[in-house]
C-alpha cells in the first residue's frame, strides 16, 4: 500500500479526546463509521464515501444539526479496530475546523461484550475550534450508541 500523506500538525498541536462504551460489537461500530455513516451522522442522500485508504469523502451532516459540509480522506483503516481520516468542516464562518485539515482517529477495543471507542481529534488551529469539537463529539458518540443499541 502506498503511504498516504498526512497533514503537518507541527504548528497545530491542539487535540481533544473522548471515550464511550457502546453495547455493540466492534464490527458494527466500524461499519457505522464506514459503510453506515448516513445512519447516524451524515444526512441520508448527501454522502459520498468509499472506505479505502487514500479515498476522499464528502457529506453534509444531519439537517437538524445545521447544514455543514464535511470533507476529508481516509488515511488508515484497520478493519474493526481503527479508522483514521482527515476531517475538514465549516460553513463559511469561524466554526468547524476553520479550513484546517485535522485528523480524526477512532480506536475500537472489545470490552464487556461491547466496544470501547476512543476518539481523538487533532490539528486544531484555535482553542475555540478544539473546544467546539470537545463539546460536540461526546454528543455524536451518544447518537451513535443510541443508533447501534436501539
Amino acid at each position: 500500500m502506498t503511504q498516504i500523506p498526512r497533514p503537518d500538525h507541527s504548528q497545530r498541536p491542539l487535540t481533544m479526546s473522548c471515550e464511550r462504551l457502546v453495547q455493540a460489537l466492534p464490527e458494527a461500530v466500524y461499519a457505522a463509521w464506514t459503510t453506515g455513516f448516513d445512519l447516524w451522522f451524515a444526512q441520508p442522500g448527501a454522502l459520498s464515501l468509499t472506505p479505502e485508504a487514500g479515498r476522499a469523502y464528502f457529506f453534509y451532516n444531519r439537517n437538524e444539526w445545521g447544514r455543514h459540509p464535511h470533507y476529508g480522506r481516509f488515511l488508515r483503516l484497520d478493519e474493526n479496530k481503527l479508522i483514521e481520516m482527515t476531517w475538514m468542516t465549516g460553513d463559511g464562518t469561524d466554526r468547524g475546523t476553520q479550513g484546517a485539515e485535522t485528523i480524526l482517529r477512532i480506536d475500537l477495543t472489545p470490552q464487556d461484550g461491547g466496544t470501547h471507542i476512543r476518539l481523538t481529534h487533532s490539528g486544531f488551529t484555535s482553542e475555540e475550534a478544539r473546544k467546539g469539537h470537545a463539546e460536540n463529539w461526546p454528543l455524536a458518540l451518544d447518537i451513535l450508541a443510541e443508533t447501534l443499541e436501539g
